[in-house]
């Protein structure tokens, strides 16, 4: 991380593709704030609700995006180069390296702003601090740094058979935070079940924030989210570590 700062930091223009990225992370859920302030209220849901949970997620992404970006980049950098070879001399774990292979210091204000979109939303809706509050909270992002991570692994691990990326799998990246936008109970079913009982992001985010505020959901429901992202991450692992025994190099 230090070698990937520091060369990022000798081009002069670095910290505007870092305000670049946190203007696009402030300015994405404004179709949410004009549609609040335009009707009102959507059900019992009110645009500080809907917030919350967009925030824990993309705060989630942001931290899986911002330190398992190599996962990513894998299929094009690495399968198709030939790169990967190189990985399999070297005495240190394969998912180190191929984490630690990226990292773009732009990415981190990120999850940076949707830590502090969580903090000043929980204290508009006069949410008090508390220990269980903040357990439920820790809980939700590490669940939801293990999901996304396991995304990336999964997109990886099947990239050994096809031998590029999975356009599709960005369903369960990107686009799954923009999900959140949508209150759960207008959610059509078939994304509600994907979103909870496969890629667990209503469990990193929708679940913990109920728990958190009160909105009627099992309290144990809030503390889900570790288990499930970690369930997911290990069923990623396992279709990675399947990859990486049929993989048949590239020659020389």
């Amino acid at each position: 991380m230090k070698m990937h700062i520091l060369s990022g930091l000798e081009y002069k223009g670095w910290w505007m593709m870092c305000i670049q990225t946190a203007f696009a992370v402030i300015t994405d859920p404004i179709a949410v704030v004009l549609m609040f302030s335009r009707f009102g209220g959507v059900g019992r849901w009110t645009m500080e609700q809907i917030l919350l949970i967009y925030a824990i997620a993309v705060t989630s992404y942001g931290l899986a995006e911002s330190f398992c970006r190599g996962f990513d980049y894998f299929p094009w950098k690495m399968i198709q180069s030939g790169d990967f070879d190189r990985l399999l001399l070297r005495p240190r774990s394969l998912f180190i390296q191929v984490a630690s292979s990226y990292f773009h210091l732009h990415r981190l204000p990120r999850p940076l702003t949707g830590l502090a979109a969580i903090i000043w939303l929980l204290a508009r809706m006069n949410i008090p601090f508390s220990l269980f509050n903040f357990i439920v909270l820790l809980t939700a992002l590490t669940g939801g740094l293990c999901a996304y991570i396991g995304v990336y692994i999964m997109t990886s691990g099947i990239a050994f058979f096809t031998v590029k990326g999975l356009d599709w799998i960005y369903i369960f990246t990107n686009a799954s935070y923009q999900v959140t936008r949508c209150p759960v109970e207008y959610m059509p079913k078939i994304l509600w079940g994907a979103f909870t009982f496969f890629m667990p992001m209503l469990v990193i985010s929708y679940y913990p924030a109920s728990a958190i505020c009160g909105w009627g959901e099992p309290l144990v429901t809030g503390f889900l989210a570790l288990h499930a992202g970690l369930a997911f991450l290990g069923f990623s692992l396992v279709i990675w570590n399947i990859g990486v025994r049929h993989y048949a190099s590239t020659g020389s």
